[in-house]
């Protein structure tokens, strides 16, 4: 039972919130948990949304982003972002099995964006404290400044919805997956 409230319907949302709810609900056929917790603050929804909406507008691809979900769910121990995005990755993004093992481990089986997700898992490892030769090896595998502050905000992102949901400790709405790394 999450220890903050999921608000059950769209109707029982702050009015505020109602209408971001509702453009999830169109876009996604569902309301995920995820984002019936955060609606308890309407200012919060609006900033997730308006977050993840700028970088769906970017330069990383929609694989790269999953990838990167993936990689910063199970290095912060986020059960409900590890099933999410394992079910968005294999049907959203198209990712087969053993791409989700490799990201959910760090890396990547292409191997440019193996150079961005084992960056991004640095970023979150090291809590930003990467070194020159981290970023030459992501400039090296193509990667230009626009894409390397892209990823560095997916990372936030992503830490963003890990933290809430594992304060919250939001119920799974996505088909269960259990995590391989200790928290």
């Amino acid at each position: 039972m999450s220890r903050i409230a999921t608000i059950p319907s769209i109707e029982a949302a702050p009015a505020a919130a109602q209408p971001l709810l509702e453009g999830a609900k169109k876009q996604l056929g569902v309301v995920p948990n995820l984002f019936r917790v955060i609606a308890n603050s309407p200012a919060a929804l609006e900033g997730y949304f308006g977050l993840n909406g700028a970088l769906q507008k970017g330069a990383l691809d929609p694989k790269t982003r999953e990838r990167i979900a993936l990689a910063v769910a199970e290095i912060n121990g986020c059960g409900y972002c590890v099933s999410a995005h394992t079910y968005l990755g294999k049907n959203l993004a198209k990712l087969d099995d053993a791409e989700i093992t490799a990201n959910r481990s760090g890396a990547s089986n292409d191997p440019k964006a193996d150079a961005a997700v084992r960056f991004a898992a640095k970023v979150v490892r090291e809590r930003g404290h990467v070194s020159n030769p981290d970023l030459q090896a992501l400039k090296s595998a193509g990667f230009d400044d626009a894409q390397i502050v892209e990823i560095v905000l997916h990372v936030a992102l992503n830490t963003l919805t890990n933290y809430v949901n594992e304060v919250a400790k939001t119920a799974i709405d996505f088909p269960v997956v259990e995590l391989r790394q200790a928290a």
